[in-house]
């Protein structure tokens, strides 16, 4: 997903932050070939912004719930493909 933002950033030359920002705004292309980009740009994002916050409230809960002890615990059992039990 971070590939598909960094194509249209370099395509419209600037950072997906600014563009979001722009686009929440109300602003528009002057060119209405970049409608639909602009419109999956923000979508993009948007998706990768929720995806980001469910990973690190996910994340959060592990380490609250002691099912992994830190970040690098997380990241090195990943590594090894080992499950984590999820409780309800």
């Amino acid at each position: 997903m971070r590939e598909d933002l960094l194509v249209f950033e370099r395509k419209f030359g600037v950072p997906t932050e600014m563009f979001y920002e722009a686009y929440c705004n109300g602003e528009e292309p002057a060119d209405s070939s970049w409608v639909l980009d602009w419109s999956e740009w923000a979508a993009s994002y948007q998706i990768l912004q929720e995806r980001m916050e469910l990973f690190g409230n996910e994340t959060r809960r592990l380490l609250q719930s002691a099912q992994v002890s830190s970040y690098i615990d997380l990241m090195e059992r990943t590594a090894r493909h080992e499950s984590i039990p999820i409780a309800g």
